[in-house]
């Protein structure tokens, strides 16, 4: 049985993860590095730990939730499809169970909010995940004169949590955000489609999703 401890003891999974973020650094996105995909792998997990999902679903979530990113490597179009079948190489060639294989690349293939549907409950809880790992942490520019809308969003949220409340059926995305670097309206202009992906990965789980910035409820 792979397991999420096996994954990321995998050295090519590690290289392909690096090589991606190196790729999206030379265009100019956030950081999409180590620190972004185990957050998100432990957060996924964390969300079906929450709702009572089995261990191993729990796992799967972990290793899918890990490995999202690695299409980044080919093109960061299309980048969740092109992961999918990166992953399925990866983890057929360890040995994997191919039902658990078609789990975990059909959450890597649904995460991006282009084109991404939250089929299940693992490819709901890895959108929730992702999405909500914005962190001034993840901008590489440092310098606040050269930001773009990106760079001034991410830079601008000075905390960011989801909080999973099974007893009122909620999933909460609270920001604290500087209005100095960037208003709520810059924020919705860039993420709105990502927020309405989360409504519907909320919506999977039998949550209601909730958005709450600097203590405003938005959604």
């Amino acid at each position: 049985m792979v397991t999420f401890n096996d994954i990321k003891r995998n050295e090519e999974v590690k290289i392909y993860i690096k090589k991606a973020d190196e790729s999206l650094s030379a265009l100019g996105y956030t950081e999409h590095n180590l620190a972004h995909v185990t957050k998100v792998a432990t957060m996924a997990g964390d969300i079906l730990a929450e709702l009572g999902a089995s261990p191993r679903d729990i796992e799967l979530a972990r290793i899918a939730g890990y490995m999202h990113d690695i299409g980044n490597l080919i093109n960061r179009a299309d980048h969740s499809q092109s992961g999918a079948v990166l992953a399925f190489r990866i983890l057929s060639n360890m040995g994997m169970d191919p039902a658990e294989v078609a789990t975990v690349i059909c959450a890597i293939g649904n995460h991006d909010e282009g084109t991404g549907v939250p089929v299940d409950d693992i490819s709901a809880a890895l959108i929730l995940a992702d999405k909500s790992d914005v962190r001034r942490t993840r901008v590489r520019n440092i310098e606040p004169a050269s930001f773009d809308i990106h760079d001034r969003v991410n830079y601008s949220v000075t905390l960011s949590r989801l909080i999973i409340d099974n007893e009122c059926a909620e999933a909460t995305l609270e920001l604290e955000i500087d209005t100095k670097y960037s208003s709520v309206m810059d924020y919705f202009e860039i993420f709105l489609e990502r927020m309405m992906l989360c409504k519907r990965a909320a919506d999977k789980l039998g949550l209601r999703f909730r958005l709450v910035i600097n203590g405003q409820s938005l959604i």
